[in-house]
């Protein structure tokens, strides 16, 4: 059967194995390949973004974020990968600064690593990462309530908005499910993608900290352009081309020490 022959599921079945090998499929590039119009193309996106295979953007498609579960699970994989990264995160805050982390096992990695003595404000909506930091008499610890979302791990909706509104954080660890140079920073939850925007928006400088398997990828709900953020810490055998498209939008890129 030549390519112009193939039967929509054989072309989905086809374009998701690109998507898997290259990272990223782009619709003008499987038009040629499959002898297809760009019509037919995008239509095929559409339908396997619908039927969650990928998540449609500009010109092409990425494939999904990633989702390793509740937070109960995700602060138990990737130990060695998360401490390394915390590690380098940890050594962009300065002495006195107000730090905000929001929500994710990484970002209680980079509790678990903040720097002692630096008399650092540290804010977070994220309960595991209150208690965690509650004993520390070297840290301010200001806690933002409200409805906690258990799978997410995080206090969340309008009340621990307006709570957010009102802190100017001088670094915001933002936690991300998705990190791509052209979709942008991007989250699983509504609410979860609400709130960091609010944080965002109110803080000096955003820093996002991706493993490897969130670089590349997209989430339903978009949290800021990829221009939006000032740094980006990324594991120290991260993906070249992904890590330099960020920095040719002024992104500043951190690479992580090999994890031991």
């Amino acid at each position: 059967m030549s390519v112009e022959e193939l039967l929509p599921q054989q072309r989905h079945r086809l374009i998701l194995d690109r998507l898997l090998a290259q990272g990223r499929v782009i619709a003008v590039d499987l038009a040629r390949e499959l002898e297809v119009s760009h019509d037919t193309i995008r239509r095929d996106l559409r339908e396997m973004a619908a039927a969650g295979q990928c998540r449609r953007v500009y010109g092409g498609a990425l494939p999904l974020a990633p989702d390793n579960g509740p937070i109960a699970v995700r602060q138990t994989q990737a130990l060695t990968r998360k401490a390394a990264l915390a590690s380098a995160a940890a050594g962009l805050i300065q002495r006195g600064q107000v730090v905000f982390l929001d929500a994710g096992s990484t970002n209680l990695a980079i509790a678990q690593a903040l720097p002692r003595g630096f008399a650092l404000t540290v804010a977070t909506n994220a309960p595991g990462i209150a208690a965690l930091l509650a004993l520390r008499e070297d840290i301010e610890l200001i806690v933002i309530g409200g409805r906690v979302d258990p799978r997410i791990g995080a206090s969340l909706g309008g009340g621990a908005i307006r709570d957010v509104e009102a802190i100017r954080s001088d670094v915001y660890f933002l936690g991300v499910c998705g990190a791509d140079a052209q979709a942008g920073v991007s989250a699983l939850g509504f609410e979860d993608a609400q709130f960091k925007q609010a944080a965002a928006a109110v803080s000096r400088a955003v820093v996002a900290v991706a493993t490897d398997e969130k670089l590349g990828t997209a989430g339903p709900y978009a949290v800021l352009p990829a221009d939006g953020l000032n740094t980006l810490v990324i594991e120290h055998g991260a993906d070249v081309a992904k890590a330099k498209a960020f920095a040719q939008l002024g992104v500043r890129v951190v690479r992580a020490q090999p994890a031991q």
